[in-house]
């Protein structure tokens, strides 16, 4: 991807959107309600930003927003770009790339997972604290240098500081989460019950199709990274009618919507007020 093309997308954007962000939030499969919660919005369908790729995903809207979440002015996708689309990494990865031109420092991921530890249920939420990328590293080919070195360290790919402020935030909130390890996982289509195991045995606690890809760009790029999942389906125990239904995922993450909600607009308030 031509530098340029960052830049140009990031000018167009910043003539767009309101103020100064410095946090950005990734809204995932079902969680684009969250969307909902911002208030006093620009919204810039992806169509309209130059080099921005269409997301086709089901329960993504695609649309870029600017606005107040917790009192804050934030960046949110409500929608991502996923590699079984069809897209190159560096597409995927692309508007991460964007957001640290126009001053992002700190990016939010969330994402439905399927539950492989078998204490997860569905709705519950996970804080990603490591993940396990079973996809094509978005770092591949030359480096370029504006972003970040050509080997960077994934030792705290998730920011522990902010996994302790989500932990007594959720406490503060009777919000019980879970915590665990991401395996990312190229789809589109679902895993079988031998994959579910085997990602379980290897140290995996949920699994999705996203999420990684830009989570490495930001960490490249110098940006501090915190990730959430929603359970939407338990895959270690499989009934003789169980199926894996993509509806079934949506219906899920919405209903968690809305916890998640609160908890991400509380960590950007406290997060404003650690840098401020």
């Amino acid at each position: 991807m031509e530098t340029n093309f960052y830049r140009e997308a990031a000018d167009y954007l910043a003539r767009r959107i309101k103020g100064s962000p410095q946090t950005a939030v990734i809204l995932g499969s079902g969680l684009g309600v969250l969307a909902d919660q911002i208030e006093d919005a620009v919204v810039i369908p992806y169509r309209e930003i130059p080099h921005f790729v269409h997301s086709t995903a089901i329960g993504h809207k695609g649309n870029l927003l600017c606005g107040k979440m917790g009192g804050i002015q934030v960046l949110a996708m409500q929608g991502r770009f996923h590699y079984y689309e069809g897209y190159a990494m560096q597409e995927v990865t692309f508007p991460v790339r964007v957001m640290k031109h126009i001053g992002i420092k700190n990016l939010l991921v969330s994402n439905a997972a399927g539950g492989i530890n078998n204490t997860f249920k569905v709705g519950d939420l996970m804080i990603i604290r490591d993940h396990i990328n079973q996809m094509p590293n978005p770092l591949i080919g030359p480096n370029n240098e504006t972003f970040g070195v050509r080997f960077p360290d994934m030792t705290r790919t998730y920011d522990r500081e902010y996994i302790r402020l989500m932990e007594n935030i959720a406490s503060q909130q009777g919000i019980p989460l879970k915590k665990g390890v991401y395996v990312a996982l190229t789809g589109p289509s679902y895993e079988t019950p031998a994959e579910y195991a085997f990602y379980a045995r290897v140290g995996g606690d949920a699994v999705g199709m996203s999420t990684v890809p830009e989570v490495i760009v930001a960490r490249h790029a110098g940006l501090r990274v915190f990730g959430m999942s929603v359970i939407t389906n338990e895959g270690y125990h499989f009934a003789d009618d169980f199926v894996n239904d993509a509806n079934d995922v949506i219906r899920a993450a919405r209903e968690a919507a809305g916890k998640m909600a609160l908890l991400f607009s509380e960590l950007i308030k406290q997060i404003n007020e650690t840098v401020s």
